[in-house]
């Protein structure tokens, strides 16, 4: 009957409406939800077989949701390091517990990147989510599988202990002076005679000029080792002697402290002679090519760091041929213009740094740097037909495809935004514009019930 199917018509007109108010709610809701998606509610008709000489029967309208989740929303400076957003394509991925994940547990992806350290360390988001990413290794890399989502871990900052890094190169930028008048004894210790004493300002010799250089162990313990100088009757050249003052190396002979010696050689115009002491061959203080001092481990072969410390090997490059001066002889006073060397001492964690491509790095107080994870990304072949769960998270769905890892800024994925938060992409002045007119259609659907409901009135009342 064409009146009751009318009827029917308005009644799916209100179903399809008030799914509609369904979803104006939900974005209207969420509007300051840190990565939310909007979904909108779109219809389609519903047209019934018609019979031939038979009156139209009308079939009324379908609410179908439809979800915006490859639109970007717009992103907000924060001022918290562990806030992230994604500038382009792709997904966080995250867990629902930080430890202990097995393969059937369950993945999420998620824009909303409002992370903040837990309790134990971790990275979790404000729906309780636990970021995911790849370990660093000992080379400083991360191991990628675009397909395997057991190489992910936890972030976890709250680990990180202190660190330190060894003194590995040494620069010196020094003059000696070129008249300058040898030692009395010069002869004799050029014979080796008075080795045992060596170049000792209380025990042996006076040298002419010493340099105290600053180092770092292994477990960032500062150390001192000093260059002495004693000027040769030979023109040019220089006796060298490298010791560790305090006792905390052990060079092996006599005396004990005694690391290296040689002969430093410069040219007539003052400058480091670096074929002359390519020209020395064993004689000389530091090979040119490979100019290191190598300390053995504590317990170790000589030289070696002293054993009670308990410190690792350490080789120490001297650059004594830098371009900012190196070492020199003019004919002015013996002075240290400076001494450069890397390597801290021991520092505690004071901030995490997120860069553009996902690296987390761990920023200690005594300047040291170390990567901890790289933040994984997800894209999938068709974004929109993800499945939306709690949490402003979604899965996976057989529509949308299977996903695909990829570091940020590779492949397609955007890079990482940290201290920003990607805003709802819900327009509120949209919204409460289809709020209007869906308010104004369900009105209309009722209309159509009330119409059809007073025309079955009059046919029944036709017989009284």
């Amino acid at each position: 009957m064409s009146i009751n199917g009318a009827m029917l018509a308005g009644v799916s007109g209100l179903a399809a409406n008030a799914a509609a108010l369904s979803s104006i709610s939900q974005n209207i809701s969420n509007v300051n939800t840190v990565g939310y998606k909007r979904v909108a509610t779109e219809f389609s008709t519903v047209v019934n077989t018609q019979s031939a000489g038979v009156s139209y029967s009308a079939g009324g309208v379908k609410a179908n949701t439809r979800q915006f989740i490859s639109q970007g929303g717009q992103l907000q400076r924060t001022t918290s390091s562990t806030d992230l957003a994604i500038g382009g394509d792709g997904f966080f991925v995250v867990t629902e517990k930080s430890e202990n994940l097995t393969p059937s547990d369950a993945r999420l992806f998620t824009r909303a990147g409002a992370f903040t350290v837990d309790k134990l360390g971790y990275l979790q988001n404000t729906a309780g989510f636990y970021l995911q990413g790849w370990p660093i290794d000992g080379d400083g890399n991360a191991n990628i599988d675009p397909s395997d989502m057991n190489r992910l871990t936890s972030i976890n900052v709250g680990k990180v202990g202190g660190a330190a890094e060894p003194t590995t190169r040494v620069s010196l930028n020094a003059n000696l002076k070129s008249s300058t008048v040898p030692h009395d004894d010069i002869a004799t210790y050029a014979a080796g005679a008075m080795s045992e004493y060596a170049l000792d300002p209380t025990t042996g010799i006076k040298p002419d000029f010493e340099i105290t250089v600053p180092v770092s162990d292994s477990k960032g313990g500062q150390r001192n080792i000093t260059v002495s100088f004693l000027k040769s009757e030979t023109a040019n050249m220089w006796y060298a002697e490298i010791r560790a003052p305090d006792g905390t190396a052990d060079g092996g002979g006599t005396p004990a402290n005694l690391l290296k010696s040689g002969q430093v050689l410069f040219t007539q115009d003052g400058r480091y002679d670096i074929d002359g002491m390519r020209a020395l061959g064993t004689d000389a203080l530091f090979d040119p090519d490979n100019p290191v001092l190598t300390l053995d481990a504590s317990g170790g072969t000589a030289p070696k760091w002293a054993d009670d410390l308990g410190v690792a090997a350490q080789t120490i490059t001297f650059d004594l041929n830098a371009s900012a001066g190196g070492l020199t002889q003019y004919d002015s006073a013996s002075f240290v213009q400076a001494t450069y060397t890397n390597g801290t001492a021991f520092g505690n964690l004071t901030d995490i740094q997120i860069d553009a491509n996902g690296y987390v790095t761990a920023v200690f107080d005594n300047g040291v740097m170390r990567r901890i994870a790289q933040v994984a990304l997800a894209t999938f072949p068709s974004t929109n037909n993800l499945t939306e769960v709690s949490g402003n998270a979604f899965r996976v769905s057989q529509a949308s495809g299977t996903f695909n890892l990829k570091a940020p800024g590779t492949g397609g994925a955007g890079l990482v935004a940290a201290s920003q938060l990607e805003a709802s992409t819900v327009d509120l002045s949209t919204e409460f514009t289809n709020l209007i007119t869906t308010q104004r259609a369900y009105s209309a659907s009722s209309k159509i019930i009330t119409t059809a409901d007073e025309m079955l009135a009059e046919l029944i009342n036709i017989k009284r």
